[in-house]
């Protein structure tokens, strides 16, 4: 699903990036330049990055 129309980024692109070591909205517009123009797709953006981050850590071990 495209997430920013403005520079054509898809979700599994910003997906992508997380997996890739991106872990905040600076970073993915520095990447991807999601949210530098017109603003409307920070929301979303910001859905995609928490829901993967969180799948991250569910997936890591826990340490005690």
């Amino acid at each position: 699903m495209y997430v920013c129309i403005c520079h054509g980024v898809t979700d599994t692109q910003i997906e992508s990036a997380i997996d890739n070591g991106v872990e905040t909205m600076k970073g993915l517009s520095q990447e991807l330049n999601v949210g530098s123009q017109c603003g409307k797709c920070c929301q979303c953006t910001k859905r995609v990055l928490n829901r993967k981050l969180l799948q991250i850590a569910e997936a890591q071990p826990q340490v005690a």
